[in-house]
């Protein structure tokens, strides 16, 4: 799988010092179920925090397939959420009837709230996508990898009001064994792509939707973003895509967990 960008990624660089006050300083929640509530914080960092008894392991294995089967696709995006790109994508997927998996990064989670509950009213599912975006945290220790997933999942389960992301998504596609253990046992199915849209490259609206086409058969998986930068491309694109596919025979499903 391809790495977007290089080294911390654009979201390290915007949230520099404030974000490791912010990392530092959160505290541990406890986690119920998918659409149950948030409990009491723990003075412990997050990163040590020990599952919930109704957190169930998952595979550890990274997910490609859809639950609708061979003529599934899985609408995947990535990196947000954007106070100005997300509400155009959920409006482009809630004309078209699709449902769709967000991979969120934690401080933008944290930071606009409203917009994660939105995603989540509409029926989406949450994906973990890390605190900060860091396509190198592959190399890091595993105390690094460790509060890099465990945090952002606490940011966006909060967030939520007590949705727990279903899915893991490393930056780039930095997973390693450890990342990939710590997120299942988590609840959290690791989840990679078949079909790089490259849409945060800005190649145009014609060539994200003929990079689909020409990729599709592939697997089921699309990586689309709804942050980063000017997501015009990629919402444009979605509106051709989206019914393209409908009239090719495909449903639009989830990862399979």
């Amino acid at each position: 799988m391809a790495r977007h960008g290089g080294g911390r990624g654009w979201y390290g660089k915007m949230v520099g010092a404030a974000l490791g006050v912010t990392v530092l300083a959160a505290g541990a929640s406890v986690w119920t179920a998918q659409a149950g509530a948030v409990g009491g914080s723990s003075p412990e960092s997050a990163a040590s925090a020990k599952p919930a008894g109704d957190v169930k392991p998952v595979e550890v294995t990274i997910a490609h397939a859809s639950d609708k089967g061979e003529r599934g696709v899985n609408i995947t995006i990535d990196d947000g959420p954007d106070p100005v790109w997300t509400p155009q994508v959920l409006d482009v997927l809630r004309e078209y009837g699709v449902k769709a998996t967000f991979c969120m990064v934690g401080t933008q989670a944290q930071a606009h709230p409203d917009l994660v509950k939105k995603v989540v009213a509409a029926g989406h599912r949450l994906c973990d996508h890390s605190v900060s975006h860091d396509t190198a945290m592959d190399k890091e220790s595993q105390s690094y990898q460790s509060k890099q997933i465990l945090d952002a999942e606490r940011m966006i389960t909060e967030a939520s009001g007590g949705v727990r992301p279903m899915y893991y998504r490393a930056p780039g596609g930095a997973f390693t064994p450890y990342s990939r253990s710590l997120a299942a046992s988590r609840g959290m199915r690791p989840l990679g792509w078949n079909v790089d849209t490259k849409d945060f490259e800005r190649p145009g609206t014609d060539a994200i939707v003929a990079t689909v086409e020409r990729e599709l058969p592939n697997g089921p998986t699309l990586l689309f973003h709804d942050a980063g930068g000017d997501r015009s491309q990629t919402v444009e694109a979605l509106r051709r895509i989206l019914p393209w596919l409908k009239d090719q025979g495909y449903a639009f499903g989830f990862p399979v967990r």
